[in-house]
């Protein structure tokens, strides 16, 4: 895969036990350095027009002079210095870097994969929050939208918390549709299956709230009867995936089941039905707060495009996802559609 990277990403420091850290770049790199294939870009930094097509300007505003005076605490989670702004926007840009290619026909083993930090998922329009300050997979299908031929974007977020920054952004459009599986009733609190669009943007929302425990049979469920149905009926010209790490079994912060190679199996699933509708395909990372398992995670996406196979999982599905599963075929039109 070719890895969109910058050192600047690095200078955003959050401070002693932050979980959110420049180590987890480090990690990353370092996991990924005995690798096959793998290429690093620098790509540009975003301008404030491409970050402002997503958030409000007096928002974006306030947020540079934030850091330009030294930054502190945004709220007791989300913490920037003065370097933090150049991290900001060359995280947005490596996320457009990686859709811009993506449609430019990188696929295969040269198919994009965004690890700038901040990550961007939980900034919504007007304010910073979860450790996020501008909402790159945003920004990035934003920009796609506008730069490109591409006419519609798919945005599948399988972080462990649901992405109700990118949520928001999107609800009420039609050209974009945000898909999350996520763990109920955990940070941000929001993410309920009932929250389907609005508007124009009716039933391009998708949530897929989880409980707790739940592991490889119950992911690989909801992608295969939840998630891809409604991705082809979509039929997006672009995919992007909003890569968080921390549903591993491993992480210190969520309470999921996914091993590493359920990480494989749904990077799989995902790279064969882009495949099937012909649509670009990027990633884009956000969170993973155990350093081991994150470097893991973004190793095995690599693999899988250099050709290894993960297992696909066999044991029963839990009953309460099965319920789960079931309940939003029947009522969400992009998933099953209506009679």
């Amino acid at each position: 895969m070719n890895f969109g990277y910058s050192e600047t990403c690095l200078d955003h420091d959050t401070g002693d036990r932050h979980p959110e850290a420049a180590d987890r770049l480090l990690a990353v790199r370092e996991g990924l350095k005995r690798k096959h294939g793998v290429e690093y870009v620098e790509a540009p930094t975003a301008s404030v027009d491409a970050i402002t097509a997503v958030h409000e300007d007096a928002y974006i505003e306030e947020l540079r002079e934030f850091c330009a005076d030294g930054g502190g605490n945004w709220d007791p989670d989300t913490v920037a210095v003065e370097e933090s702004w150049d991290a900001i926007i060359q995280s947005a840009g490596l996320a457009s870097w990686a859709a811009e290619r993506a449609l430019a026909g990188d696929t295969g083993r040269d198919t994009p994969f965004s690890i700038g930090r901040p990550p961007g998922h939980h900034a919504v329009s007007d304010n910073a929050m979860g450790f996020c300050f501008v909402n790159n997979v945003a920004v990035a299908a934003q920009a796609a939208l506008d730069n490109t031929d591409a006419e519609s974007v798919a945005i599948i977020d399988w972080d462990v918390h649901h992405g109700n920054g990118t949520q928001e952004i999107f609800y009420d459009r039609e050209d974009v549709l945000v898909a999350s599986v996520h763990e109920d009733g955990i940070y941000p609190g929001t993410g309920r299956a009932g929250e389907t669009g609005a508007g124009d943007g009716e039933w391009s929302t998708l949530n897929v709230p989880l409980p707790a425990g739940g592991g490889d049979p119950e992911y690989a469920a909801v992608f295969e009867r939840v998630i891809e149905p409604a991705i082809a009926q979509f039929d997006p010209d672009l995919v992007l995936v909003s890569a968080g790490f921390d549903a591993h079994r491993h992480d210190p912060i969520s309470r999921m089941r996914l091993s590493t190679d359920g990480y494989g199996v749904l990077t799989q699933r995902i790279r064969d039905l882009t495949g099937r509708i012909d649509s670009a395909l990027a990633f884009v990372l956000e969170g993973g707060y155990g350093l081991d398992v994150l470097a893991d995670g973004v190793v095995m996406v690599h693999e899988v495009f250099d050709g290894v196979t993960p297992p696909t999982p066999d044991d029963d599905v839990d009953d309460e996802v099965e319920a789960v599963i079931g309940d939003i075929q029947t009522r969400h039109r992009g998933v099953t559609p209506p009679n």
